[in-house]
């Protein structure tokens, strides 16, 4: 069974109140979060059909603060799904209620994964894509899981030796000062 991207894309909208602010009197990060777990899940769930739970978060990306008293929009959809799993792209934006003004806040992608009911990986409906876009983001979704599992093999092996990338290092503001008895 393949669905389109539409028929499970959400979009939700929340007043920001002052009990959702930090000590700034910003909205705080985590409240966002929260929404956008949320969201992720509604639009993963309305996709598989299935209960889901969130196995990742990636990019997450705050690009302007969100004031009390702005309107925030946040925009789901499938950007990518594979035999159990799907990348859902959230896209927040706040609006001054007074002037229509719109920014762009914040931008995410959440790996959900299906569940059945005795709680065990299921698979998902594959994807229907309409569009230049839509390629686009499955593609970029594709890229972001190549780049994680390479980055993971580089770095997770048996015989990583860290002394390789000193070097690297040079350029960047940091002292590595390991104690004289440190062994790899």
């Amino acid at each position: 069974m393949y669905k389109t991207i539409d028929s499970s894309r959400i979009s939700i909208s929340q007043l920001m109140l002052p009990s959702h602010s930090n000590f700034s009197g910003k909205i705080h990060g985590g409240y966002i979060l929260n929404l956008m777990d949320q969201i992720a899940f509604a639009c993963a769930s309305k996709h598989s059909g299935m209960y889901c739970v969130t196995a990742s978060v990636d990019t997450v990306d705050f690009i302007n603060p969100i004031e009390v008293g702005e309107l925030v929009t946040m925009k789901a959809s499938v950007n990518y799904v594979g035999k159990t799993s799907m990348v859902i792209g959230i896209r927040v934006e706040s609006e001054h209620i007074q002037t229509g003004k719109v920014k762009h806040c914040n931008s995410s992608y959440f790996t959900m994964v299906a569940k059945n009911e005795a709680d065990e990986s299921n698979e998902v409906p594959g994807l229907i894509i309409n569009d230049k876009t839509e390629v686009l983001r499955f593609l970029k979704a594709i890229k972001r899981m190549t780049t994680k599992k390479s980055r993971q093999k580089e770095f997770n092996r048996i015989d990583f030796a860290f002394e390789d990338y000193l070097k690297e290092l040079k350029n960047y503001k940091v002292k590595i000062q390991l104690p004289n008895d440190y062994k790899n």
